[in-house]
């Protein structure tokens, strides 16, 4: 896998992945930034939330479950002196479905945590990661 980063202006920096995507990054006015775009940190935390969720609704269809959306809401502290290390992550599940079952959604967060998500197992080197889960009945 390879990805470039170029600097724009200022303190924004345009990504770029090896599938042809663009996202622009930006930091804080007071750090010479115009807010034009999410932190580089911001974005950890994102690739997180998406490894993790791509993992529980392949996971949960694969299974033959009607799950209708997979929201992860994410909280993340850090520490305060440099290297700004994520030092606790909690990943708050939102799935939505029609008769799922909790042991069902427990299993797919915990084979993604335990196995298949990359991005949280990586995370988790520095940081404590837990999460919890909320079904919404569709």
């Amino acid at each position: 896998m390879k990805a470039r980063v170029k600097w724009v202006e200022d303190m924004s920096f345009l990504g770029i992945t090896e599938s042809g995507h663009a996202i622009l990054m930006d930091g804080p006015p007071d750090a010479g930034g115009r807010n034009l775009g999410p932190r580089p940190m911001e974005m950890l935390l994102l690739g997180a939330g998406g490894c993790t969720s791509f993992d529980v609704v392949l996971i949960l269809k694969k299974g033959r479950h009607t799950v209708t959306d997979c929201e992860v809401e994410i909280a993340a502290e850090r520490a305060t002196s440099d290297p700004k290390v994520f030092t606790k992550i909690h990943l708050h599940f939102i799935i939505s479905g029609k008769d799922l079952k909790s042991e069902a959604v427990k299993r797919a967060i915990d084979l993604s945590a335990e196995k298949f998500c990359s991005a949280t197992i990586m995370l988790g080197k520095t940081a404590k990661i837990t999460h919890d889960f909320h079904i919404i009945e569709k």
